[in-house]
């Protein structure tokens, strides 16, 4: 089932997400699920609050970015994680976001981390993560958190974004993939 994006302005996208009880829902259909939506909208990472589900959950999948060969098998679902450590250099990349579209900023982050999860089997995973793989993991962590990659930018940027930022959450904005806008009439 693809879902619609919840775009920028939707309360559900500001509020630190629920653990997930094992057993309470199918997480198996709703990776699938995720996937689905993510791939839809072409999209490398989806967290469960962009499509309005505020649980702690999120899939990445960035086999697409084929320039990148250490990101040809990068596809994992990420239920209840915890990131235990961030370490290294900070590094600023271009980033976006599903429920922040056409709007492309760089953003600083470190280079390493460490974080604890469970995989769509209830599995526990503990493991390290850099470079690419890291930053996915943390832009898509930081939805669980109610936090958005445009938080990390300046006031000025933010205030040069601010007509943009009304618009989609109005829906006044150009998608690929269907949208839910908290301000659409």
């Amino acid at each position: 089932m693809v879902y619609p994006i919840v775009m920028y302005g939707d309360p559900v996208l500001r509020k630190k997400a629920k653990e997930i009880v094992k057993g309470e829902m199918d997480v198996k259909a709703f990776a699938q699920d995720m996937f689905e939506t993510m791939e839809a909208a072409s999209g490398i990472g989806l967290a469960a609050p962009q499509i309005g589900k505020s649980i702690r959950f999120f899939v990445v999948d960035a086999s697409a970015l084929e320039e990148q060969p250490e990101l040809k098998d990068f596809k994992k679902v990420f239920i209840n994680p915890t990131i235990l450590k961030e370490e290294g250099n900070e590094w600023d990349f271009e980033e976006g976001c599903l429920s922040i579209p056409n709007i492309r900023e760089d953003v600083w982050r470190k280079e390493k981390l460490r974080i604890h999860y469970f995989d769509e089997e209830w599995v526990e995973h503990e493991e390290e993560f850099d470079g690419m793989k890291a930053r996915i993991i943390q832009h898509e962590y930081d939805h669980i958190e109610g936090k958005l990659f445009i938080d990390y930018l300046t006031p000025l940027k933010k205030k040069m974004l601010k007509g943009k930022l009304t618009d989609i959450s109005k829906g006044d904005v150009d998608t690929e993939y269907r949208i839910l806008a908290p301000l659409r009439k």
